[in-house]
C-alpha cells in the first residue's frame, strides 16, 4: 500500500493536491455563505409576503365587516321595524301586512348591501317576522349564541356556518329599541356569503396546502378551510407547529377594528423551495467551477513539473551509464536554469570521464603487457625444466619431435597475432596439445588429460594464454605432487543462456586442505605468490587478467584433499566483440 502510495507523491500531484483543496476550501466558504445569505433573505422575503397578505386580508375583512355592520344598523334602526318590535315587546300582535311592509324595508336595504344573501328579524320571544312563516330562533340557532349576543348589546357575533346552507355563514345581533331605554327588542339573524368573505384570494395564492382560519374576538372559528380539529392551533402559540408529519409557519394578525384575528398555516418547504433552487444552483456551479479549476490546475502542474519529468528521466539514464543532454524546455526562468545547470554539468562529467578512461585504457594495456611479459619466461622457465627431465633417456627421434612441439610453444608464446592479442579457443586448445606432449616425455605414463568441447565452440576468441597456464599450474601442482596417475580434464561448455562459456581445468591429484585453499584465494585477490617452490604467477595472472579483459569475470577455485582441484571461469561468448564496443563508447564518450 505505502509503495502504491509513493508511487503517486509526485509535485505535479502535490500540486494539483493542495490547489484543489485550497479550491474546495474556498467554494465551500463562498457557498455557504452565500447560501445562509441569500436563503435567509429568501425566508425573510416569503415571511414578509406572508404577513403582508395577513394584513391586506385583515383590512379586507375589516371592510368587509363595517359594510355588513352598517347595513344592519340600517335595518335595526329603522322606524318602521323599531314600532314594529316595540309593539311586538308590549305583546301586541303584529298583522300579516305590516310584516309585509318590514320584508320590503329589508329587502331594499339587502338589495343596496353586497354580500348578504337574507336578513331574519326576531322578537325577544324568539318568533320571526321575517320572512314570512312561523320559524323559532331556537330552531336556527344554539340558545348559547342568543346569550352571546345578549352580552354583546348589539355588536355582531359571528356564529359561522349556516347549518341550512353550507355556502352561507351567519351572524348575529340584538336589536334594542332606542325609545325604550335600549331594550331588548329582538333579533336579527344576518346570513352572509361565504365567498363574500374570502380573505385570501385564491388567485394569487400558489402555495400548496395553506391554510387560513378566522377566529372572532372569543377566538371562536368563523371561517377555516382546514378540516381537522382547531384547538392545538388556537391554543399553541408557537410560529412553527407540525400538522399530518408537516411543519407549518403559523402566521397571526389581529384586526383592531374587529378584534377578529387571521391565522395563516403555511408550509415551511413552500417558503424553501427557492432555497432549494438555490442550493442545487450552488452545487452545479461548485462542481462546474470545481471541473474548470481541476482542468487548469492540470494544465499548469503539468506546465511546471513536465520539464522537471524530463530532466529527471535523462539523469536517470545517466545512472545506466549514459550520460546525455537534455534538451532546451521553455518554462520558468528557475527550470531553465536548473537544465541549463545540468547540461553544463554533463559536459564536464563526460569530459573527466573520457580522460579517467584513457587513462584506464592506457593503464590496463600497460599491466596486461606486465603480465604477458610476465608468462612468457614463467612458461619458458617450465618448459626448459620439463625438457631436462626428457633429456635424460629419449632416443634422437623422440627429441626431435620434443623440439618441433617446443618451436610450436615459443611461436604461439611470442608471435604477435594481427588482429591483437585474442586467439580463437582452438588455437589456445592446440598449444595445449604441444604442452601436453612435452609434458607426457617428462612424466610418462603418469600423466593423462582429456578435452571436453563442442566443435562449433573452437570459433569463440579468447585472450591468448588464458587456458594453458591453468593447465600448467594444474600439472606442477597435480601430477607433479603425487606418484600416482594424475588426469588432466579440460572442459569448454555453454552456460544455460547460450551467451557465456564455462571453462573448467581439473586435476585428481593431491588437492589441499582448507586453510591453504583459503590463503589461495586471499592472494590471487592481492596479487601475491601463491605457488609452493615457484614465482606462484600462473593462477593471479590469469586472475588478474580476467578482470582487465573482462571487467567482472575472475576464477573459481574448488579443491578437498586427496580429491583434486578444480579451477574454472565463465566468459562471455562475444567477449573480443564486447570488449572492443566497451571500449568504443568510452572513447566517443
Amino acid at each position: 500500500m505505502f509503495a502504491r502510495l509513493h508511487k503517486w507523491n509526485t509535485l505535479r500531484n502535490q500540486i494539483l493536491v493542495v490547489f484543489l483543496v485550497v479550491m474546495l476550501i474556498v467554494l465551500a466558504i463562498v457557498s455557504l455563505i452565500t447560501f445562509n445569505r441569500v436563503s435567509t433573505l429568501l425566508k425573510n422575503n416569503a415571511e414578509k409576503q406572508i404577513h403582508q397578505t395577513a394584513v391586506e386580508a385583515n383590512g379586507r375583512l375589516e371592510s368587509l365587516y363595517k359594510q355588513i355592520s352598517t347595513s344592519s344598523k340600517l335595518v335595526m334602526t329603522n322606524d318602521a321595524i323599531q314600532r314594529t318590535l316595540t309593539k311586538a315587546s308590549q305583546g301586541e300582535n303584529i298583522s300579516f301586512t305590516e310584516r309585509q311592509q318590514l320584508e320590503g324595508i329589508v329587502t331594499t336595504i339587502q338589495a343596496n348591501t353586497d354580500g348578504i344573501f337574507s336578513f331574519e328579524l326576531y322578537t325577544d320571544t324568539m318568533d320571526r317576522l321575517i320572512p314570512l312563516d312561523d320559524t323559532n330562533l331556537l330552531t336556527r340557532i344554539d340558545s348559547n349564541w342568543i346569550q352571546q349576543a345578549d352580552y354583546a348589546n348589539g355588536s355582531l357575533v359571528w356564529i359561522g356556518d349556516d347549518p341550512r346552507n353550507s355556502d352561507n355563514i351567519l351572524a348575529l345581533r340584538r336589536v334594542n329599541l332606542l325609545n325604550h331605554g335600549f331594550e331588548n327588542g329582538g333579533y336579527l339573524l344576518i346570513s352572509i356569503y361565504r365567498d363574500y368573505l374570502q380573505f385570501v384570494d385564491p388567485d394569487t395564492s400558489n402555495i400548496e396546502n395553506q391554510y387560513s382560519i378566522l377566529l372572532d374576538q372569543y377566538s371562536e372559528p368563523i371561517l377555516s378551510n382546514y378540516n381537522d380539529l382547531l384547538e392545538p392551533i388556537i391554543l399553541d402559540p408557537s410560529p412553527t407547529l407540525t400538522l399530518d408529519n408537516q411543519e407549518y409557519m403559523v402566521t397571526r394578525q389581529t384586526s383592531d377594528e374587529t378584534r377578529w384575528t387571521l391565522i395563516i398555516l403555511t408550509p415551511i418547504k413552500a417558503l424553501t423551495e427557492g432555497i432549494s433552487v438555490l442550493r442545487s444552483g450552488i452545487i452545479i456551479a461548485g462542481i462546474i467551477g470545481f471541473i474548470i479549476f481541476l482542468i487548469s490546475t492540470l494544465g499548469l502542474s503539468s506546465f511546471i513539473t513536465r520539464p522537471i519529468v524530463k530532466l529527471t528521466k535523462t539523469m536517470q539514464q545517466a545512472s545506466a551509464g549514459s550520460l546525455t543532454l537534455n534538451p532546451s524546455v521553455t518554462a520558468v526562468n528557475e527550470i531553465n536554469e536548473l537544465n541549463s545547470t545540468y547540461n553544463q554539468l554533463v559536459k564536464e562529467t563526460n569530459h573527466l570521464i573520457k580522460m579517467v578512461y584513457q587513462k584506464e585504457i592506457t593503464r590496463s594495456r600497460s599491466e596486461l603487457k606486465a603480465l604477458q611479459a610476465q608468462i612468457n619466461p614463467h612458461f619458458l622457465f617450465n618448459t626448459l625444466d620439463a625438457l631436462k627431465w626428457s633429456l635424460e633417456d629419449k632416443d634422437e627421434d623422440e627429441l626431435a619431435e620434443l623440439v618441433v612441439a617446443m618451436s610450436n610453444l615459443f611461436r604461439y608464446t611470442i608471435t604477435k597475432q594481427s588482429d591483437g592479442d585474442w586467439v580463437p579457443i582452438k588455437a589456445e586448445i592446440k598449444h595445449i596439445e604441444d604442452y601436453m606432449e612435452i609434458m607426457k616425455m617428462r612424466f610418462g605414463d603418469h600423466l593423462k588429460w582429456n578435452l571436453d568441447m563442442q566443435c562449433e565452440l573452437g570459433h569463440v576468441r579468447i585472450p591468448k594464454l588464458l587456458i594453458q597456464p591453468l593447465v600448467e599450474n594444474a600439472i606442477l601442482h597435480g601430477a607433479g605432487n603425487t606418484s600416482q596417475p594424475c588426469t588432466i580434464s579440460v572442459s569448454i561448455q555453454p552456460t544455460e543462456n547460450k551467451e557465456y562459456l564455462e571453462i573448467v581445468v581439473e586435476d585428481d591429484g593431491p588437492g589441499m586442505n582448507q586453510e591453504k585453499l583459503d590463503s589461495i584465494k586471499q592472494a590471487i585477490h592481492s596479487g601475491g605468490v601463491i605457488s609452493k617452490g615457484g614465482n606462484g604467477m600462473a593462477i593471479s595472472n590469469v586472475h588478474k587478467r580476467l578482470e582487465l579483459y573482462y571487467q567482472k569475470s575472475g576464477l573459481t577455485i574448488i579443491s578437498e584433499e586427496k580429491r583434486g582441484t578444480k579451477v574454472s571461469f565463465v566468459i562471455p561468448v562475444k567477449g573480443e566483440e564486447g570488449h572492443a564496443e566497451y571500449k568504443d563508447d568510452f572513447n566517443r564518450g
